[in-house]
């Protein structure tokens, strides 16, 4: 090899190796991509990334330049639209959609230079890494409100896809239910799609017609919450606060919040310090929140959750600690140990009282 190519090629290392801060020119930010399943919208799953890149923007300021690319499917779209975020200079990207971790993998694998995270992620290298919220805490405490006020015992639960996200979330709630009333069961139905509006509201008055008097749903639109509005039935929505949509009967809602990871891990690119991991926030961190509640929701409701959710916060209660049955009524659990976190991406069964079949 010519000792021109030589040194050419040293540069280069070299310069990959240098903190991004130093690499880049003087007064240039740092460019950061944002890929979307669906729209933005006003509620949903996309909605709280985009507000966690709303916070981003406010906490770097001038440090960085977003660009953001919604209504992006998963598969071969996904990786297209890595590859042009990562050509067009990005240096970190958030892919927030599980959907999108292989695919976007592919391009992390050839552009050493670039931080990719993906929502929901598990898969991990030098550049690519994940991050998710604790389902579980806030739908156990949404579990306990629904278990409290639900009279039929009934609760109806409209759910996407049966990925182990989803089977944590249902099995919270469904732990938070019993623990306030041994009766209470959770119906599920599966549309098969993170986001259509026309299946969740089918599905949400399927389940009301079954005798659900309470509704929930880990779907991206507030099609369950207006469903169940429209019948007189109670609701907790997911991802977003969806108060707007049931000025009546709505409880509370399970919220997701990302701006202080995403501006962690910008400040960690820049400052070259950023490596693969697995990020998991819940109540304690600041990422899962409930919404306000609604204005018909009963005080004793309200201070069994509040209380419940300090428990959580402090570390003083584990959402899986057993015992715990699946639906065969075998222990999953044994009384005196908990679930551990890293296995709940394994996670591919339902608890005992649950109502609904994975499909599998």
């Amino acid at each position: 090899m010519e000792r021109r190519t030589v040194l050419k090629a040293m540069l280069a290392a070299n310069m990959t190796a240098l903190p991004l801060a130093r690499a880049l020119a003087a007064g240039d930010p740092l460019k950061v991509g944002f890929i979307y399943l669906g729209p933005v919208g006003d509620c949903g799953f996309a909605y709280q990334q985009d507000l966690g890149r709303q916070a981003l923007e406010k906490n770097m300021g001038r440090q960085v330049s977003v660009r953001v690319v919604p209504d992006t499917n998963e598969g071969p779209d996904a990786e297209r639209v890595a590859r042009e975020l990562t050509h067009d200079g990005c240096k970190l990207i958030f892919a927030a959609s599980f959907g999108y971790m292989n695919p976007v993998m592919k391009v992390a694998r050839q552009n050493p230079g670039t931080y990719y995270t993906i929502a929901s992620g598990y898969r991990t290298m030098k550049n690519f890494g994940g991050y998710n919220a604790k389902w579980q805490e806030g739908s156990y405490l949404a579990g306990i409100a629904a278990g409290k006020m639900t009279k039929s015992n009934i609760i109806g639960y409209v759910a996407p896809h049966p990925v182990p996200d989803v089977m944590w979330a249902v099995n919270a709630f469904q732990l938070g239910a019993q623990s306030v009333n041994p009766k209470a069961r959770v119906q599920v139905i599966f549309v098969n799609s993170w986001y259509d509006p026309g299946k969740e509201r089918e599905a949400a008055l399927t389940l009301m017609n079954l005798g659900a008097d309470f509704m929930t749903h880990f779907t991206d639109t507030p099609s369950v919450v207006q469903a169940a509005e429209e019948k007189g039935v109670w609701s907790i929505s997911f991802h977003s606060d969806m108060s707007k949509y049931a000025p009546v009967k709505y409880v509370t809602g399970i919220t997701h919040n990302w701006g202080n990871y995403f501006t962690q891990v910008a400040k960690k690119v820049i400052a070259g310090t950023q490596q693969g991991e697995l990020y998991f926030g819940g109540i304690k961190e600041g990422v899962v929140k409930m919404a306000p509640f609604g204005p018909h929701v009963p005080a004793d409701v309200i201070s069994a959750v509040k209380a419940k959710e300090q428990d959580i916060a402090s570390g003083k209660f584990n959402v899986f600690a057993g015992p715990i049955k699946d639906q065969a009524g075998t222990v999953r659990v044994a009384a005196g140990s908990a679930y551990p976190e890293a296995d709940l991406g394994k996670m591919d069964w339902f608890v005992q009282g649950v109502t609904g079949s994975t499909g599998r």
